[in-house]
């Protein structure tokens, strides 16, 4: 039985003021539109469809809540980085992302999702940005691993490691294989229970 059984989706949320209960603990899932980050989460939960993928990239402007166990949670945030998305959508997106990581006093770390062969973009660092900004635990999944040979992998995860220096861990993630969940999830869990408290890796 997967140690996530019972997560269930909570809501969804476009306003600080529909985010609902701000107890326990929370872990943010963030990355841009096409990273894998629905399949990164359905991975780590070990359920196929409970994050679904937006049918238009990007436009899905919303912080959609996930309780894993009672008081523990994953927020999936909103998609970034479409190159095809208005101007307006964009700044909705960072008053959504100001709002919430300003104001959501239960999150405690930020799993920041990355498509292992395209690397850090300018909005990959914005998040990792509002993460520092809030003193967060923050952990990168370099996802699609298993479209990587070793030699690149290995070498994409030397680079990005190099690259984030003590801003936040990094780890090789590929849905499709499941290499990296269970690190992943040993990672949420140990920051759910407040024993990550420094980055690192799991």
């Amino acid at each position: 039985m997967s140690r996530y059984s019972k997560a269930r989706f909570l809501r969804s949320a476009g306003s600080c003021a529909a985010f609902g209960d701000d107890s326990g603990r929370e872990v943010a899932i963030a990355g841009r539109s096409n990273s894998g980050k629905s399949s990164a989460l359905n991975a780590i939960v070990r359920q196929r469809n409970l994050a679904r993928t937006s049918a238009t990239p990007g436009r899905t402007q919303a912080v959609n809540l996930f309780e894993l166990t009672p008081g523990r949670r994953l927020a999936d945030l909103p998609g970034y980085g479409h190159a095809r998305v208005p101007r307006s959508v964009q700044e909705a997106w960072r008053r959504l992302m100001d709002d919430y990581f300003s104001g959501r006093g239960s999150l405690v770390g930020l799993l920041l999702v990355v498509d292992a062969r395209r690397g850090f973009q300018e909005s990959d660092e914005t998040m990792l940005s509002f993460a520092a900004a809030r003193g967060l635990v923050s952990q990168v999944l370099l996802s699609k691993a298993d479209k990587l040979g070793r030699a690149e992998a290995k070498q994409t995860l030397a680079s990005a490691r190099a690259a984030l220096g003590a801003r936040a861990g990094a780890q090789l993630f590929s849905a499709e294989s499941g290499e990296g969940v269970e690190a992943a999830q040993r990672w949420i869990e140990a920051t759910l229970a407040g024993h990550v408290k420094t980055p690192g890796d799991p």
